[in-house]
C-alpha cells in the first residue's frame, strides 16, 4: 500500500531539505580527519580559551552553596536565574559594557534564552508576524536561512567599513514604497558574521534613528535588534569601544542580544536579551517556557559565579590569544594570497577574515574549492584513493550573501576563514595550501 508523505507545515517542508551550507559541512565532516585536514570553516571558539579549571571551580561552588544557588540541579524559571540576571547587570555596569548606566538598565529587562543566543533569535522569528526583515549583506547566513524558512522576506543592505550602510538602507526603504508597512524588524550583527566588519557608534545611532522614524511613519514600533555575539572579542586596541543602542532609544524599540559563549564556553548555553518590557519580551519569555524553560539552571548559576569573580581576567586572556592569532594569520594571508586579493576584512574583532579575490572563484564548483577539497580528479593534486592529501574547509562567499541581493557576483569570489578553532601551525599550513589552490585556480582559468 502506498502512503502519502507525512503532512508538514510550511516551515517543516522548507526544513526537510538541508541548506547548502549544512550539506557541505555534513559531507566534509563525514570523513574529516582531525590529524590531517584543517577546518577553517567552523565558527567554534578556540579550545584553549575555555577556562576548564574555573568552570570546575564554579560547579563545586554552586553545589556547595544551596542557600545562594537554590535548587541548581532542578528546573529553572522561564525568564532566567535571578542570580545570573543580577550578575549580568553588574557585568555591564562595572566593566563599562556599551556605556550602559543604572538608569538605562532600570528601564529595560534582561531575560535568559533556553539554549544560547541562537534560541533567542529563533524565538523572535516565532513571536513576530511574518514580514520583511532588514539586515546587512553579507548576511548572517544561519539565522537568515532560518528566517526565510519561517516565511520572512529579507531586505539585505550592503555594508561598508562601518557596518550596514544607513544611506543605502534609507534608499531601500523608499524603494519598498507601501511595502514598508511589511517591515517587522531591523536585525544587525554588530561585529558582522561573516565579515567581522565592526558597526561604528555613529552608524549604530543612525540605525536607531531610522527605525524610530519608520516607527513613527507606520504608527507602530519597528524593533531594531543588535546581535552583539562578538562585541566582547574586540582585540584590536585601536578600535572605538562600542556604545549601546539602548542609550539612544526614545521609543522603546532597541533590543540587544548577548552571549557568554565566546568568552566563557559555548556549552554553558548562556544567551541573554536586554530590552524594554512589553508584549515582545512577555512573548519571548512564554516562548522560552514552551521550549522547556531557560538554559539549564546549574549552568546559569555557574555563569553567574564566573561573572562575579573571574570575567575580567578571562576576557583579557581570550582577547590576547585571538589578537596574536589575528596578526599572524593576516601576515600569512598577505604573504600567500595577497597578490590575488581585492579586499581582506576582519582581524580586529571576533575570529574571522573575509577575503575577496580579484578573479579567482571560491564556490563549491570552482577549481579553488576542488583543489582544497581534493576533488579535482587528478591524483597528483588529490592524493591516492583512501589517502587524500590534507584538505582545507572554508565557508564559500556564495553562502554568505543574499541570493536576491546585490552581492551575488562578488560572493562567488569570496570566502570566510576562521582563525578561531585551529591552532597557529595548522592555520599556517592551511593558508599555504590556499596559496597553492589559488595558483592552481589561476592556471586552470
Amino acid at each position: 500500500m502506498d502512503f502519502e508523505s507525512i503532512q508538514l507545515s510550511d516551515y517543516g517542508r522548507a526544513s526537510a531539505d538541508p541548506s547548502p551550507v549544512n550539506r557541505m559541512m555534513a559531507a566534509f565532516a563525514a570523513d574529516f580527519r582531525d590529524d590531517v585536514d584543517v577546518n577553517l570553516g567552523v565558527g567554534y571558539v578556540n579550545e584553549s580559551t575555555i577556562p576548564r579549571g574555573l568552570i570546575e571551580e564554579s560547579l563545586r561552588a554552586v553545589l556547595a552553596d544551596p542557600g545562594k544557588y537554590r535548587v541548581a540541579l532542578n528546573y529553572g524559571g522561564p525568564a532566567g536565574s535571578a542570580n545570573l540576571i543580577e550578575s549580568l547587570r553588574r557585568f555591564h555596569l562595572e566593566h563599562g559594557i556599551g556605556g550602559l548606566t543604572e538608569e538605562v538598565l532600570a528601564r529595560n529587562e534582561i531575560i535568559i534564552g533556553p539554549n544560547g543566543a541562537t534560541s533567542l533569535l529563533d524565538g523572535l522569528a516565532q513571536v513576530l508576524a511574518p514580514g520583511i526583515v532588514v539586515t546587512s549583506d553579507p548576511i548572517y547566513y544561519i539565522y537568515c536561512n532560518t528566517l526565510e524558512r519561517m516565511g520572512f522576506e529579507l531586505c539585505a543592505v550592503p555594508e561598508d567599513d562601518e557596518g550596514l550602510d544607513a544611506d543605502r538602507l534609507e534608499f531601500k526603504l523608499r524603494e519598498l514604497g507601501e511595502r514598508r508597512r511589511e517591515v517587522r524588524l531591523l536585525y544587525v550583527v554588530t561585529i558582522n558574521n561573516p565579515t567581522c566588519s565592526i558597526l561604528s557608534n555613529r552608524r549604530r545611532r543612525r540605525l536607531v534613528e531610522v527605525a524610530a522614524r519608520l516607527s513613527r511613519e507606520l504608527g507602530r514600533k519597528v524593533p531594531v535588534v543588535f546581535d552583539k555575539a562578538y562585541e566582547n572579542l574586540i582585540h584590536d586596541p585601536a578600535v572605538e569601544r562600542p556604545r549601546s543602542g539602548l542609550l539612544d532609544d526614545e521609543l522603546g524599540i532597541v533590543y540587544e542580544i548577548g552571549t557568554l559563549s565566546k568568552i566563557l564556553a559555548p556549552a554553558l548555553r548562556i544567551g541573554y536579551l536586554i530590552g524594554p518590557g512589553g508584549p515582545l519580551v512577555r512573548a519571548m519569555v512564554q516562548k522560552t517556557s514552551d521550549a522547556g524553560f531557560s538554559a539549564p539552571l546549574v549552568t546559569q548559576e555557574m555563569a553567574s559565579y564566573l561573572l562575579d569573580r573571574h570575567v575580567a581576567g578571562q576576557i583579557e586572556r581570550v582577547n590576547r590569544g585571538y589578537r596574536e592569532k589575528a596578526v599572524r594569520t593576516r601576515a600569512w594571508i598577505d604573504e600567500r594570497l595577497g597578490r590575488e586579493l581585492a579586499e581582506c576584512r576582519g582581524g580586529k574583532a571576533g575570529f574571522y577574515f573575509y577575503l575577496t579575490f580579484e578573479r579567482i572563484e571560491t564556490h563549491e564548483r570552482s577549481p579553488f574549492f576542488r583543489f582544497l577539497s581534493r576533488t579535482t580528479g587528478r591524483e597528483e593534486i588529490d592524493g591516492p584513493a583512501g589517502r587524500k592529501h590534507p584538505r582545507v574547509l572554508y565557508l564559500p562567499g556564495e553562502f554568505c550573501v543574499h541570493a536576491g541581493g546585490e552581492l551575488v557576483e562578488p560572493g562567488r569570489r569570496q570566502l570566510r576563514l576562521s582563525y578561531g578553532f585551529e591552532e597557529l601551525p595548522r592555520i599556517e599550513q592551511a593558508v599555504r595550501l590556499m596559496g597553492e589552490a589559488a595558483s592552481y585556480a589561476a592556471a586552470t582559468v
